[in-house]
């Protein structure tokens, strides 16, 4: 077979063989440290605490670590830590002169704004540390499971082994970028979600065919649907990281880059240039509502009581609208701050391109403002439709909960767009060495 050839051509390139190799070396450790429980609390009696994050915010949390979370593990506080910090510093950068300074830089600008995420990584580290531990009783972890009971020693040594745990995969991710092959961070993420894929599918196969509900014709029709979504998925994915837009007006001169001969091209937009982005910063924000209901003085009241209900359920009614109008307007935030349409429009000047019928400068700038709001839109909806979708299925179809989260969300739009990125990769180094590409034959090709 033309596939089975082409994955012989990717070991036949020993930089992209070896490059694969070590990524799979890396991911291996970061999924065995998952298992790895903290010392002082004994593996076999974690109780109840797997079942109570099967289910609700600390059931996506879980995924997200790959099992880590409910494993009560070394890497229990996984990545996100990383991924906050990084948020905070691409928001910071609108309002800092300093950090706009080392974006404008290059490399060297870059590096220190990486160091300056580093620092705050661990900060973020050492306040979710404590809170987690101090969860550990409530999450249904019983008293004679800490060794060393819960005093100063276990609080010490454990925040110190969970701080040192999400730098050490921190680590393993940058060097997964620079050594390996496709975004480690993105990687660590996706393995994560894909090591509870099998536990969520087990439990709805036996919540169907063991107890009749549904059986194996429900399964298949599942399986089917499922199918369909991540095509949907891959869809939306590729129209962030490949199909632009094009301009409905042409550019003279070439765009950025003068043309001396005259040629028109357009001028490529992404029709939503925030990827999933938005799904993560409303992801965050969505626990906040639960977190005020549950507040001293807010918790015995009426109002305090459904902010606890409604935004407690991953799947109920309220908690989805809220999180889909969030999504269309973080999609709408997090574009316009990524999207610098007024040096795009500097950039068309200085080059000396132009849109027909529109001034450079201003009126160019604010065109193209106008243009990104306009294609932005579906994006923005399709990307909520997408993220909520997993709601509707457990609604309709009255799916488990933790195979529900596979049916879209974060999750999905997670494993296929880092998917498609590392085959990116792969194939550009196939098309560099002549061979056809993945998405191509597998036939070497005369260079």
């Amino acid at each position: 077979m033309k596939f089975i050839e082409t994955l012989k051509n990717v070991w036949k390139i020993t930089e992209l063989k070896d490059r694969i190799i070590l990524t799979l070396g890396m991911l291996l450790v970061y999924r065995f440290g998952a298992q790895v429980v903290l010392p002082g609390i004994d593996a076999s009696k974690l109780g109840l605490i797997d079942e109570n994050t099967q289910q609700g915010l600390l059931g996506l949390l879980n995924a997200f670590t790959g099992g880590a979370f409910a494993n009560a593990s070394v890497f229990a506080l996984g990545i996100m830590p990383y991924i906050s910090a990084s948020i905070v510093v691409q928001l910071m950068g609108i309002a800092i002169p300093y950090l706009q300074k080392l974006q404008k830089e290059g490399a060297s600008g870059q590096k220190k704004i990486t160091q300056i995420t580093r620092w705050l990584t661990i900060a973020i580290c050492l306040v979710q540390a404590p809170g987690y531990l101090v969860s550990l009783p409530s999450l249904g972890i019983p008293q004679e499971a800490f060794l060393l009971g819960q005093g100063g020693l276990f609080y010490f040594s454990s925040i110190i082994i969970l701080v040192t745990g999400c730098i050490f995969a921190m680590w393993l991710g940058e060097k997964i970028t620079d050594k390996g092959i496709g975004n480690g961070i993105s990687l660590l993420i996706m393995v994560g979600i894909i090591a509870t894929l099998p536990q969520s599918f087990i439990q709805e196969y036996a919540a169907r065919v063991t107890e009749s509900n549904g059986g194996l014709i429900m399964i298949l029709i599942e399986l089917v649907i499922w199918f369909v979504i991540i095509l949907l998925s891959i869809m939306l994915v590729m129209a962030v990281r490949k199909i632009a837009v094009q301009y409905a007006r042409r550019t003279q001169s070439g765009g950025y880059e003068k043309n001396v001969f005259g040629s028109r091209q357009y001028i490529p937009l992404k029709l939503n240039a925030s990827g999933v982005m938005p799904i993560i910063f409303a992801q965050a924000i969505m626990f906040v509502p639960s977190l005020i209901g549950g507040l001293d003085m807010m918790k015995d009241s009426s109002v305090g009581q459904w902010l606890q209900t409604e935004f407690s359920d991953l799947f109920g009614f309220w908690y989805n609208v809220v999180f889909a109008v969030l999504i269309i307007i973080f999609t709408y935030f997090y574009t316009a701050i990524t999207v610098p349409t007024n040096k795009m429009a500097d950039d068309l000047k200085r080059s000396g391109g132009f849109i027909p019928g529109i001034r450079p400068g201003t009126e160019t700038s604010e065109y193209l403002d106008k243009i990104m709001s306009q294609i932005t839109l579906p994006g923005s909806i399709f990307l909520a439709l997408i993220a909520v979708f997993p709601a509707f299925i457990v609604k309709l179809m009255n799916v488990q909960q933790g195979w529900a989260l596979f049916f879209g969300g974060t999750s999905l739009l997670i494993m296929v767009g880092v998917a498609i990125d590392t085959m990116q990769q792969v194939n550009s180094y196939l098309l560099n060495k002549h061979y056809d590409g993945l998405m191509k034959t597998g036939k070497n090709r005369k260079g």
